[in-house]
């Protein structure tokens, strides 16, 4: 406790407003998780490297995490601080040579709202992605054939020890649903710059009502979820597979598989982190004892201690 008041009073100096025992239902798209001991919205790239900077001083365990569309926090809470970029961290700023620069707690799909107001194309396939500039590169988003990896020009990111980078594309390490982010998550996205081409305005709009019409018809959007579960196996499909294994409608708790896509975990209302979690490991056995292939998550599940 006492770490706790050394924290805040040193964030409060700052004039960084902190939350005590914040239910991370309330900031997670699947709306499950319990407290976290400390939460944090910063306004702008200062408080962000200021928060960061004062956990690693405090030896405070501490996160960062946007939209929360692919996070599912334990029912135990979180012991730490939490970061969350949205909704104020967001600004997206569009030069005259087709360069996007979107601040980390943007939502992705409305960086690609801003391309295509701009008559940018590129970004068509964000349309409808629920995250963040942030989780998007940590998972190099994509859809429809598309990744925000092909995109980005560069990246402004703070370490560890709070030292700001500016890295290079080929330093992303961008592959499936990955990136240097994910495998350090100790770095923290700041803002990325987008490279975008000129376009057709109408066309970019038609594509992205495409993609959006594809996304209403197959998708539940009407139950809370934490959008895909699983990554796609080589040679199969994560749905399809559960679907064949006849889980599509199997319900633990308040935690289903939905029956409009079986790739999609959703909460009928009143699902706990714990009903959501045995339901993936559910999936994952029987999964992959009937077909063999070894499910990989794509949500992650935080823990409650370091």
């Amino acid at each position: 406790m006492e770490q706790n008041n050394s924290f805040s009073q040193a964030a409060e100096k700052e004039d960084i407003k902190i939350y005590w025992d914040e239910p991370m239902s309330r900031h997670t798209t699947m709306q499950v998780g319990g407290p976290a001991a400390m939460l944090a919205q910063p306004r702008d790239i200062r408080e962000l490297v200021s928060l960061v900077y004062l956990a690693g001083k405090n030896n405070f365990r501490c996160m960062v995490m946007g939209n929360g569309s692919n996070l599912i926090f334990p029912d135990e809470g979180y012991q730490g601080l939490v970061i969350k970029t949205v909704p104020n961290y967001g600004g997206i700023y569009v030069d005259d040579d087709g360069v996007i620069r979107a601040e980390a707690g943007a939502l992705l799909s409305q960086v690609a709202t801003v391309a295509a107001q701009n008559g940018l194309t590129g970004l068509e396939f964000a349309q409808g992605i629920p995250g963040t500039v942030g989780g998007a590169l940590c998972m190099n988003a994509g859809a429809y054939g598309g990744e925000v990896g092909n995109l980005v020009q560069r990246t402004c990111y703070m370490d560890a020890n709070a030292k700001l980078h500016m890295l290079a594309p080929q330093d992303h390490l961008f592959g499936y649903r990955t990136s240097l982010f994910k495998e350090k998550p100790g770095n923290v996205v700041l803002y990325t710059e987008f490279k975008l081409q000129p376009g057709d305005e109408k066309e970019i709009q038609e594509k992205m009502s495409d993609y959006a019409a594809r996304r209403r018809e197959k998708q539940p959007l009407d139950q809370p979820s934490a959008g895909s579960v699983y990554k796609r196996p080589e040679g199969h499909y994560a749905g399809e597979l559960i679907e064949q294994c006849g889980l599509k409608g199997y319900q633990i708790g308040g935690a289903m598989v939905s029956p409009k896509h079986a790739g999609f975990i959703v909460n009928t209302g009143k699902a706990t982190a714990s009903d959501v979690i045995a339901l993936m490991e559910h999936i994952e056995e029987v999964v992959l004892e009937k077909t063999g292939v070894s499910l990989e998550r794509e949500v992650r599940v935080v823990t409650h201690r370091r």
